[in-house]
């Protein structure tokens, strides 16, 4: 299936070429997730009602309508252009025209990733490589410290993800490797890999 039948599913606008990229090093240009690998991912990997997943770097928030139409599951899209995050709010109102539970379970915040305080109910972690290794280790220690105050099962979603992140992840956290799903395309990168951390 397509993008566009996605969005038009979805009643959302995620499509289209995206302008403009960051001044800093640190933030990567944004890029959605091609609905082909979410439709991989989500045969293999499966989320629940009662889970909380965030996606740092959200967009216009393609993967947080996507999970809440499969698995009516909480989504929060953390997203630091203002332009992007407007449209994800424009998008979210056009969701919740046919599907009204939207509004309570999918939410928005504009701030830098590193400043969003993880809810003691966050518990999956979705990361498209949005940035260098130095802001992605401030996010998962801030995962970490939000475990220690809440005591939690935690799993990790990379996509396209660095080695940087993986060589971080397996050798100084106690997060483990459990899955990896590739995709057909022969780019080694072009894989999913779920990191879990079990309390």
């Amino acid at each position: 299936m397509n993008e566009q039948y996605y969005d038009a599913m979805l009643n959302i606008k995620t499509t289209g070429e995206q302008k403009g990229f960051n001044q800093s090093m640190h933030y990567h240009r944004y890029e959605p997730t091609p609905y082909d690998a979410l439709e991989k991912l989500f045969t293999q990997y499966e989320l629940k009602s009662s889970d909380h997943i965030v996606d740092f770097g959200c967009g216009k928030g393609r993967l947080n309508f996507f999970v809440h139409y499969m698995y009516n599951a909480t989504a929060i899209g953390i997203e630091m252009n203002e332009t992007f995050y407007k449209e994800a709010i424009e998008n979210r109102d056009r969701y919740v025209r046919k599907r009204k539970n939207g509004k309570d379970k999918i939410h928005f915040y504009c701030c830098l990733a590193e400043e969003y305080e993880i809810n003691p109910l966050d518990n999956r972690f979705y990361f498209f490589n949005p940035f260098s290794i130095q802001i992605f280790r401030g996010i998962i220690n801030n995962i970490l410290l939000s475990v220690e105050r809440k005591k939690r099962d935690i799993e990790l979603i990379l996509y396209y993800s660095s080695d940087d992140y993986m060589y971080f992840l397996e050798n100084e956290t106690a997060f483990e490797l459990k899955e990896e799903i590739k995709l057909p395309e022969n780019n080694l990168y072009e894989r999913f890999l779920i990191y879990k951390l079990e309390y």
